[in-house]
This record gives C-alpha cells, sequence and structure tokens, in this order.
C-alpha cells in the first residue's frame, strides 16, 4: 500500500509540474521527492504547525498554504532534478498536488 501511495505521489507531481508554470521535475526527481516530501511532512510540518498555530487560527487555516509552499521551496532545496521558480509557483504546485493526490486516492476508494 505504502509503495502505490508513493508513485501517486510522485504521478500528482508529475501532472501537477506540468501544470504549473516555473515548476520542472525529472521522473526520478519526482520519485525522489515523494519521499522527501513524506519526510518534510512527518518530521517538520506537525512542529511549523504548531509553531504558526495563532497565525493560522486568526487566517481560518488559510496560512496552512504558505507554509505548504515553503515546505515545497525546501524541498526544491534538497532534490536534484525538481526546481521551483518561486514562492507562487510554490503556492500552486503545492495545491495541485494536493487534490491530485485527493482525487486519486478518491479514485482508489471507490475501486476497493
Amino acid at each position: 500500500m505504502a509503495l502505490i501511495h508513493w508513485l501517486v505521489t510522485a504521478l500528482a507531481i508529475l501532472i501537477a509540474a506540468y501544470l504549473i508554470p516555473g515548476v520542472s521535475v525529472t521522473l526520478v526527481g519526482a520519485l525522489v521527492l515523494a519521499v522527501v516530501l513524506g519526510i518534510i511532512n512527518v518530521f517538520f510540518k506537525p512542529v511549523i504547525t504548531l509553531l504558526t498555530l495563532p497565525i493560522n487560527i486568526v487566517t481560518l487555516g488559510i496560512f496552512s498554504l504558505v507554509v505548504n509552499a515553503l515546505l515545497i521551496m525546501l524541498a526544491a532545496m534538497l532534490v536534484p532534478g525538481f526546481h521551483v521558480n518561486g514562492f507562487w509557483a510554490a503556492f500552486f504546485f503545492s495545491i495541485v498536488v494536493s487534490l491530485v493526490t485527493a482525487f486519486f486516492g478518491m479514485m482508489a476508494r471507490k475501486s476497493v
């Protein structure tokens, strides 16, 4: 199951990189990025979410999108084969990856 989730995330990354101008990724970069984003989401995102909780409450959760974009930019610094041109490209990239992953997850749940 984890292998399927990893491949779906890599596919979502490839689709988002195709749709969002300013984002480029290779096939190997997408596979590595899926792992790196998983690690970032497990170890760093909870801490950053806790630290930004007050501003997240004030903005009714919209600031989470900013946190996601910043984590995408962090991943771009770590993963060779993945490049993002600025904050807004990372912002929209994170939204598209989330939507595509949710779509594939919904399709997988319907088929089971």
